[in-house]
């Protein structure tokens, strides 16, 4: 186990808080050539690398490797960012007031911030600055696994509400499951897009269907704590 910081934007901030999200996908970098599995033992315990060139045989297609794979590409190991048990405490954008920290989250995005009785600019802090002694939100990482992007909501919703996703409101949307289903997944693909850079989205955005580490969580108290 180990205590790590993680970045949130502010909309994936305030889903934390509903407990509406519990579940985030991170970009594996540098991208496999195909699935890879969780080493359970041996030296390279806790990381994640190739299958065998034969898993497919029992495992399915999905886990067949290119033919061309050299022998130096099959030794390569990957190392998640974050690993079951792992607490992480929340980076967002937040400032120091006067006798706290106070955080962007909490305020709408229309809301107008006054001084002395005149409307002023509030100046935040980006996520990545803010201190671990400032950090309210406490999570726990229950599960990490690798998939392909798209496979989110691939036939099943939840996946996408554990992203946080909020459910769309327009009724013409609820003619029937499937449409239902295809407007939520629309959501997330806009959500993720948001994500990534411009210049990046060829290689990250939705369109390009990258592998994505899976982290599972749960929120917890200060230090890993279990909530009750």
């Amino acid at each position: 186990m180990a205590i790590k910081p993680i970045l949130f934007n502010t909309e994936m901030v305030r889903a934390i808080l509903d407990r509406r999200k519990s579940c985030t996908r991170r970009i594996v970098n540098p991208q496999p050539q195909g699935r890879l599995c969780y080493t359970f033992a041996g030296g390279d315990c806790g990381t994640w690398g190739y299958p065998s060139k034969t898993a497919y045989e029992n495992w399915g297609d999905e886990y067949k490797l290119p033919e061309d794979i050299t022998d130096e590409e099959l030794k390569r190991r990957w190392n998640p960012p974050y690993h079951t048990d792992d607490i992480l405490y929340v980076r967002e954008t937040w400032r120091k007031g006067l006798e706290r920290y106070i955080y962007r989250a909490d305020y709408s995005d229309t809301e107008k911030f006054y001084r002395g009785g005149k409307e002023i600019e509030m100046k935040w802090h980006p996520s990545i600055h803010m201190p671990k002694e400032a950090a309210r939100i406490w999570l726990k990482v229950t599960d990490v696994r690798v998939e392909r992007l798209q496979e989110c909501g691939k036939g099943w919703c939840l996946d996408i509400e554990k992203e946080g996703i909020v459910t769309p409101q327009n009724p013409i949307l609820y003619i029937s499951d499937e449409k239902f289903h295809e407007a939520l997944r629309y959501e997330f693909e806009k959500m993720w897009n948001s994500t990534i850079k411009k210049s990046d989205l060829d290689r990250y955005g939705w369109n390009a269907n990258p592998w994505v580490w899976v982290i599972e969580f749960e929120r917890c108290e200060r230090g890993g704590v279990d909530e009750r």
